[in-house]
């Protein structure tokens, strides 16, 4: 079979108990198989053969869910894919955004952290039970109303989901996360006892403002960053589901939430390193911007990653 059938017969196992993938897999397949050749035989050429073919199968998940025996009835049947692959969608973007936004903020409003986490936790809450409720709503509303529905797509074999980057890329890209996360956490646990700048009684000055290990706010980053990379770990071994998905994108944002407070807040560089080292006043605000600016690059992947893969689901 071709990467076409392939996509289709994986995407059409995802959605299905591992006990029954082996059977139904050799059972797709071979329907798949029958199918194309009856086509060539009428005279059609290969890839409009396994395209009708895939087409008149229909949609991979209407398709698991009859193998599995398991009705789509929640709002309606005509109505049961869009409404969770909206519900999905909704979920793993607009719920890290808002915890995002309600955490920074929070955070440049310097209340202390306890409250901040609890806010920003009772707000994504709060937002994923309002676009449970109201999404559930108003399909409940266009199910039961024919005049607000639109005309019924018909599946083609288009809405399949690109394959995934190879294992061994995937892997290739933890690796690159694990040595960059290494190398981080050492350069700034180092800091206070390793630096170029000394002061008058020859101790080290450290680049970082100390306030960050006062407070013990370093600490809760470097967790934080290290729970990101254990997520991406977990994702590489255990298959793509919803909460896996945004457990992680939270942990991805209250890291770069906590890393802009930092920096807009102006705790992240010792002024007296700045002096120390000759740098120019603006130094420190140069380093704050580009700090805010990476954090926000993360925060936009987050989501929009997030949204990708909700799509493919």
């Amino acid at each position: 079979m071709t990467s076409l059938s392939d996509r289709y017969v994986d995407t059409t196992l995802r959605r299905l108990p591992p006990r029954q993938r082996t059977d139904i897999e050799r059972e797709l397949r071979a329907a798949i198989a029958d199918a194309v050749d009856d086509r060539l035989a009428a005279g059609a050429d290969a890839d409009e053969a396994e395209v009708a073919a895939l087409t008149e199968l229909g949609d991979p998940a209407r398709l698991a869910a009859g193998y599995a025996d398991r009705p789509l009835h929640l709002i309606g049947p005509g109505l049961y894919l869009d409404y969770t692959r909206l519900l999905t969608t909704l979920l793993a973007t607009v719920v890290p955004a808002v915890a995002g936004v309600v955490g920074f903020t929070h955070g440049v409003q310097e209340l202390p952290v306890l409250t901040v986490i609890g806010d920003t936790l009772s707000a994504a809450f709060t937002t994923a039970v309002q676009i449970a409720f109201w999404t559930t709503v108003v399909f409940a509303m266009i199910e039961r109303t024919p005049a607000l529905r639109l005309p019924d797509r018909a599946w083609t074999p288009d809405s399949l989901p690109a394959p995934p980057p190879s294992r061994r890329a995937r892997w290739g890209e933890l690796v690159a996360e694990s040595v960059a996360l290494v190398l981080v956490s050492t350069f700034v646990l180092l800091a206070p006892v390793v630096s170029p700048e000394t002061d008058a009684n020859g101790e080290p000055i450290n680049i970082f403002d100390p306030w960050l290990w006062d407070t013990g706010f370093v600490y809760v980053f470097l967790t934080l960053a290290a729970a990101t990379l254990a997520f991406s770990f977990v994702r590489y071994y255990v298959r793509w589901t919803l909460p896996l998905a945004i457990a992680g994108a939270l942990v991805n944002v209250a890291a770069a939430v906590t890393l802009i407070w930092a920096a807009a807040t102006d705790h992240m560089i010792n002024p007296a390193f700045v002096a120390a080292a000759g740098w120019p006043a603006e130094a420190a605000n140069w380093i704050n911007v580009g700090l805010i600016v990476i954090a926000i690059g993360t925060l936009l992947h987050t989501v929009t990653e997030s949204f990708r893969q909700a799509r493919l689901h």
